[in-house]
Parts: C-alpha cells; structure tokens; sequence
C-alpha cells in the first residue's frame, strides 16, 4: 500500500484527483445489472414493508440477521433497556453520560426562539417553531450487533430530545440471537428513551416511515447506515424529513512546518478505516513534513486491526499534497468541501474566515477529528461528497419545523388590498384579488 504523494503549484494541478473524489458520489453499483441496481431492489423493500407491515420485516431480518427472528422479538421490553443499564460497566456508563452531557450543553445553543416583529399598519408578523410529533432513530448494529455505534445514538437523539420532540423511536439491527446490543439498550434507557425495535437495513427505515406492528410512523428519519439505508431515506424523501443522505467518511487536512507527522497520519488513519470508499487528504506546506505523513500514515497502518479498509481508502480517494502555500492549501480545501477539516497550523485562526466550505472544523494541533465525533459536543453527522457547499451539519433544526404567523388588522389589509389584487391579476388569480378587495366592503 502506499497513499499518492504529489506536488502542485496551482490548483489546476489538483484536477485529476479532485474529479476522483467528486465521482464517490456517483458509483457504479458493480455487483449489480441496471434492472437489478440497489434502488430498485430498495423500493421493492419499501413497497412489501408498506404492504405486509411487521410480517415484511420479521421475513427480511431471518433473511439477513437473525434466522430465528419472531415477531415477538421487534418490540424490545421496556425491562430490557433498564437491565441493559444495570449490567453497564461503570466506566462505560461515566464516559457516555458525560458525553451526553457535551452534546445536550452544545445543541442547547442552536434552539431558535419563535419571535414576532410590528409592521406598518397594525399587522403583527412572525415565525412560530415547534418540534415535529414523532422521529426515528436509526442506530447500526456494526458488525453484526458486535460493535454498536453508540455516538449515533447520542448524536440523533439528544438534538431531537432539545428541539422538544416528544416521542422518539429508537431501531438497530439485532444480534444472530435476534437481541439488540446491550450498550444501545443502556445507552437509550440512560437517554430516556423507553421505545426501541430490533430490525436493520432498508425495511428498519421502512418500518419508521410507514409503521409496523406496535412502531407507528415517524415524522422525521435521522441516522447514518449502508447504501440501502441511505438509498431508502432518499427514496421516502416527502413521505418523511430525514436528516441528510449521508456518503463516506472523509477529512481534510491542511498542516504546515508545525504538524506532528505522526499525528497528522493517525487523524487520516481515523477516517481510512471507516470504509475503502473514505478519504483522507493532507495539503501540506513543507515538503519534508508531508513526506513524513507519508511514511507515518504506511506505518501505522500495518498495524491497524482494519487495515485492509484503511489500505483500500489510502490508496483509492486519499493523498498526501505538497503545496507553496497555506493559501492554495485553503483553494483546495475548498473545492473538496470536506466533511471534516483539520487546521494543523501555528494560528488556526488566522485560517478560519478563508474556510467556506467544511463540515466541521478542528482548529489547532489538539483538536482531532474523534474528539469532534464522540465527545466534545458538535454533531458528528455532518454533510459529505462536496455537500457542505450548500448543507450543514445534524442539529435540532433537523427536527423543527417553523411556520409564519401574518396577524394583519383591517388598517393593513384595506391599504395593502389594491397592490395585492394588482399582483394576483398579473399572475390570472382573480379569485385572489376578489379575497383581498371583498374586505374593502
């Protein structure tokens, strides 16, 4: 294995390997004929979980997950989650409460109020926010239930549980057995959270929009997954809010003669190990010091247990890039758009107001990627594939709706009632203008 090291002079230089990173948003499904492609055996999924409800799912799960699935396993006890919390180790209880604490303390500060201004003529207008009724978390299992992402669970739920949504439904893939992971369990019984379901993959999202056996439906879908997961919340966009269309992982990072070489490697590394399709870049301003990546990111990686992932994404959408300057270095950052953004420089800050577009963004030498992801607060579901350009990261926005509030009194109505009949004739509405000019009787 060995990550490509390059170096540019100019952005144009660049091109080659940043229409690479762009055409991650377009795969080819290879292993899959065009009448049989990944969409199509999803909406036939999303149509049999709509038709057959839980008798879909509990067919699907002995299918793929646990053989001996009953649908007296979909609904996971109440007792179950609490016992799962008594069983926790300490230690590992301590260390998700006081993330959750972090995160609960961030997303606090997003809550926007309602709010109402006075305009001319007595109308009084405004924006009310509400949480939306319901949402489903999605959580996977990873690797068959044994390694649970648990910081989804606390990324998804927590923001949900600020904007005021009062019913969340909580579903991971179950375990060969047909159980869910303990650490979800607890980790959802430590949250509040009493409603949880064991099923996976697209009929889990199916089951969340259209309801299943004792799951109802959902306003709202949030939680990162495999390509059938992300293809079936693109699919149920309008039947359902869903969070965003979540692609590899990635990071950017810029480093100039300050970067510790070892630590710049093991940040890439994080990201590598995730998926071959994930990227790690480094723009690099001293060429001795990227060079130094180079050889750090190979060591480190022979001694990774997931190295065989981290060697694929190293070698396929990763690089290492020497550049004349910080500026060309942000140029390029730019263009990529990352999902996360590593400033490894002597004055992150003097950087910060040339970044455009970035995910999240760890500013300094102490600000790790992981950091962001599981403790410090900030969302970890954040956009990917160049989306930051337009989109922004999981936050209780995802899971409020606002509508506008026009209180307008007879002042305002009769003056304003001429210049809105002029507009609605110019467009063919006369019943429009006549709504508007009968109030002037």
């Amino acid at each position: 294995m060995s990550i490509p090291f390059f170096t540019v002079r100019g952005a144009g230089e660049a091109e080659d390997f940043l229409a690479r990173l762009a055409a991650r948003a377009n795969p080819e499904d290879a292993e899959n004929s065009a009448e049989h492609s990944v969409e199509k055996r999803v909406a036939a999924i999303l149509a049999e979980v709509k038709e057959r409800g839980l008798a879909a799912l509990v067919d699907y799960t002995r299918q793929f997950d646990a053989p001996d699935f009953a649908e007296s396993r979909f609904s996971v006890p109440e007792e179950a989650l609490e016992e799962a919390a008594h069983a926790l180790p300490a230690e590992d209880k301590t260390v998700i409460l006081q993330a959750a604490d972090n995160i609960r303390r961030f997303h606090e500060a997003q809550k926007t109020p309602s709010w109402f201004i006075p305009s001319s003529g007595g109308a009084l207008l405004g924006q009310m926010v509400r949480p939306v009724d319901r949402a489903g978390l999605y959580v996977p299992g990873g690797q068959g239930g044994a390694t649970p992402l648990l910081s989804s669970l606390l990324m998804n739920a927590i923001p949900a549980q600020v904007a005021g949504v009062p019913e969340l439904a909580v579903i991971s893939p179950p375990r060969p057995d047909g159980s869910v992971n303990g650490h979800i369990l607890a980790a959802a019984h430590l949250l509040g959270i009493r409603e949880v379901y064991a099923a996976g993959s697209a009929w889990a999202v199916a089951a969340l929009a259209f309801g299943a056996g004792p799951l109802r439906p959902v306003d709202v879908i949030a939680g990162p997954g495999n390509i059938f997961v992300a293809t079936a919340k693109r699919l149920l966009i309008g039947q359902v809010g869903i969070d965003m269309i979540a692609g590899p992982s990635e990071l950017c990072v810029i480093a100039d003669a300050t970067v510790n070489p070892a630590w710049a490697a093991a940040d890439m590394l994080s990201q590598a190990e995730h998926d071959p399709q994930a990227s790690a870049v480094c723009l690099c301003t001293d060429a001795a010091a990227a060079e130094a990546v180079v050889k750090e990111t190979e060591r480190q990686c022979a001694l990774l247990p997931r190295k065989e992932i981290a060697k694929a994404a190293l070698a396929r959408y990763s690089a290492v890039i020497a550049v004349p300057d910080l500026d060309l270095a942000l140029e390029i950052a730019n263009r990529i758009a990352p999902e996360h953004l590593e400033l490894l420089v002597d004055d992150p800050w003097a950087l910060l107001p040339k970044v455009r577009h970035a995910g999240a963004i760890f500013m300094g030498h102490y600000s790790p990627e992981p950091v962001g992801d599981y403790y410090a607060g900030p969302n970890h579901v954040l956009p990917t594939m160049g989306t930051a350009r337009f989109s922004s990261a999981l936050s209780v926005d995802t899971f409020c709706k606002k509508s506008s509030i026009i209180a307008a009194g007879p002042e305002f109505t009769q003056a304003s009632a001429e210049a809105t009949a002029r507009l609605a004739r110019l467009e063919g509405l006369e019943a429009h203008a006549r709504s508007v000019l009968c109030r002037l009787k």
